[in-house]
């Protein structure tokens, strides 16, 4: 399951999401996701968990725990859709 990570203080790091969401089972993947140009945490990240009872686990015991400071925000990620714009008669996909 992929989990959304929000709300993280700019100081949090990929290890120690995975310090956390660790206690309730494995993770495959941690990733704090960072402004291109300044390299800083843009404040929230993905964790994948291939276990869905265990990620769910996780989602119920870490969602509004403090880390670093911050009040995590956490939720089952979903995928990102595709927007559309209608203009002049068109659709535009970007």
């Amino acid at each position: 399951m992929n989990i959304y990570v929000g709300n993280l203080a700019s100081a949090t790091s990929e290890d120690d999401l995975r310090q956390a969401f660790e206690k309730f089972g494995e993770v495959t993947s941690v990733k704090v996701i960072k402004d291109k140009y300044s390299n800083l945490s843009k404040g929230f990240g993905f964790i994948e968990m291939p276990d869905n009872s265990q990620a769910d686990a996780a989602i119920k015991a870490l969602n509004r725990e403090d880390l670093n400071g911050q009040a995590l925000k956490i939720s089952q990620a979903h995928e990102k859709s595709e927007k559309r714009r209608r203009r002049g008669g068109r659709e535009r996909f970007f």
